[in-house]
């Protein structure tokens, strides 16, 4: 009887698992299909409305000059053996020092960090590199080369060839995203971790589902799982939702920001319109939802947590529940006024914050040492 109810309830289970797992990828690919209906609505209206002007885009063929500004670092590049990769980065401060390593978010690259390379210069070794398939990085074109256990290891290798084993973590966005989980996957290669406008993955992954409107919020990412289509609407009417992400009322970088030049907003379109320049980006979405379930949460090295109170992809009361996962300090900061791209938009208050965090601890330290 005992062996009939064990196996009764094993059954139960796996075939609740089933039920759940059923019901995820049908809420995945139908939230798909109507995010792909109302965007072909509007795609058709405007080929319809003005056919010569939404399927006209160009080309950027010389950099802008603040690509270029050498008070941001010097431009370098490392081939790693095992994948065979070439990863373009910038770097500033002196060899030695400690490193901060900064990842972008999408749509960004490198440059998204220009301020905090000038900032942080004087006392750290500070890396802003372009991940696989941005800018100046190699752009693999299988959608599966960019599983996250693949990007991972790319952060990992790309440290060991700047000759480090460990460094201070700084993410945004995706860049965030994977930020969380090196930490996790590598804690002894993390000092502290830093991340903007991005929550603890296992805390996305419990709280979209059961909040309509994050899930309303995060429907460009079910968008960005077809093909080509998100590549063809993001080039439409010369990169306009490209533009706008960073400067529209309601996505973009407020009035109260540092605001984007026009010069800052060229440098984007340059990489961004360059032949299957966004192909590599979207496919870093096309392998989120078939990454495997996390087997280890939690988070041991400080951490600090930086929102912008305007955020239009993702909601503020993710941010405290990252609290859940962290079993060192935990700093949270929500910046008033503040959009997503929050180290573009208020790089003095985001960089003072930084500084805080770096410190803290050093006092203490050195008081042991002088007792010692």
């Amino acid at each position: 009887m005992a062996r009939l109810l064990r196996g009764l309830l094993m059954f139960t289970f796996t075939l609740t698992g089933k039920i759940k797992g059923i019901g995820f990828w049908s809420l995945i690919y139908g939230y798909c299909a109507l995010c792909t209906c109302c965007v072909l609505l509007k795609l058709c209206w405007s080929a319809i409305a003005r056919p010569s002007r939404a399927f006209h885009w160009k080309i950027r063929e010389t950099a802008p000059a603040c690509l270029n500004d050498t008070s941001l670092g010097t431009h370098c590049y490392v081939k790693i053996k095992e994948s065979g990769l070439r990863f373009h980065y910038v770097a500033a401060g002196e060899r030695g020092k400690p490193l901060i390593l900064f990842l972008h978010g999408f749509p960004e690259f490198w440059f998204s960090w220009r301020h905090q390379l000038r900032e942080f210069k004087s006392e750290f070794r500070v890396v802003a590199v372009d991940m696989r398939g941005y800018g100046e990085s190699d752009q693999p074109t299988s959608t599966d080369s960019y599983r996250m256990d693949y990007l991972l290891t790319d952060i990992k290798d790309v440290m060991e060839c700047l000759g480090y084993n460990r460094c201070f973590l700084v993410g945004h966005d995706l860049g965030g995203f994977v930020a969380w989980l090196f930490a996790i996957h590598y804690p002894e290669m993390v000092t502290k971790l830093i991340v903007l406008n991005c929550p603890h993955p296992s805390v996305f992954a419990d709280y979209t589902p059961r909040h309509l409107s994050q899930l309303v919020k995060s429907s460009y990412m079910f968008f960005f799982q077809l093909p080509r289509l998100p590549e063809l609407v993001f080039s439409m009417h010369d990169f306009k939702a490209l533009k706008s992400l960073f400067t529209s009322s309601r996505t973009g970088i407020g009035r109260k920001g540092s605001g984007l030049t026009n010069e800052d907003v060229e440098a984007y379109l340059y990489y961004f319109s360059q032949p299957g320049a966004l192909t590599g980006p979207l496919n870093y979405y096309r392998n989120m939802f078939s990454s495997p379930a996390l087997r280890r949460r939690d988070v041991r090295c400080p951490v600090l947590l930086l929102w912008g109170e305007r955020d239009a992809f993702l909601e503020q009361d993710m941010a405290e529940q990252c609290r859940l996962y962290i079993r060192g300090h935990f700093r949270l900061n929500i910046i008033s006024g503040a959009s997503h791209w929050l180290q573009q938009d208020q790089p003095d208050i985001v960089n003072t914050l930084i500084w805080t965090f770096l410190k803290e601890g050093e006092s203490r330290k050195n008081h042991r040492h002088s007792l010692a």
